[in-house]
């Protein structure tokens, strides 16, 4: 039986934790942050946890991570 590919989108904006979860990061910080201000673009580069709704869904897209 030959192995289950993995989703290329899924595998560059996921990362597996230790805890077994997912992490992920923000959106709205690639262009037009001029308007922005720093204090939102600060919090934002923090990465948060993949909501528990959405982990199955992650695990299943990222077989073998």
């Amino acid at each position: 039986m030959p192995k289950m590919k993995s989703n290329s989108g899924a595998l560059k904006r996921f990362k597996r934790r230790a805890s077994g979860g997912f992490k992920r990061g923000n959106a709205n910080k690639s262009h037009i942050l001029t308007k922005m201000t720093t204090k939102r673009k600060r919090q934002l580069r923090n990465g948060e946890a993949v909501s528990a709704a959405d982990t199955a869904a992650v695990r299943k897209m990222i077989p073998y991570s």
